[in-house]
């Protein structure tokens, strides 16, 4: 027996079918953040603060300063770093990075691992000079 096919349907069918994977294999790259609390001893969060991000390897390879970005508290006592121009996807691992936050009368320090497409929060507690 043979059954007539609408090729038209058929197709349609395969067109379907063939978007449906390459959609489904395309992967949105999320936004690689840092995010820095800073708080002082009691706890409480400080604002206008002024905090650096920097790399500070042993054994370099590249430009290590092509990470390093400052900025201040907001109201809130955050501030946010964008990373996701410096992340390529399929890269395994990104940064740690030293956290630098300063005052006129206090400081204080971290470290802070970046895992790629992620936002990572790390706080610093200010402590007098």
């Amino acid at each position: 027996m043979n059954f007539p096919v609408n090729r038209t349907i058929l197709s349609k069918t395969l067109a379907l079918a063939l978007c449906a994977v390459v959609v489904s294999a395309c992967n949105k790259e999320k936004p690689t953040k840092a995010v820095i609390v800073v708080k002082n001893e009691a706890g409480a969060v400080v604002p206008g603060v002024e905090v650096r991000l920097f790399a500070n390897p042993s054994f370099p390879l590249g430009d290590p300063t092509r990470l390093n970005k400052e900025g201040v508290t907001s109201a809130s006592g955050r501030v946010e770093f964008d990373y996701s121009d410096f992340y390529k996807q399929g890269q395994a691992g990104f940064a740690v990075l030293d956290i630098l936050a300063v005052t006129e009368d206090f400081a204080g320090a971290g470290i802070i691992k970046i895992l790629e497409e992620e936002t990572n929060e790390e706080t610093v507690v200010l402590l007098p000079i």
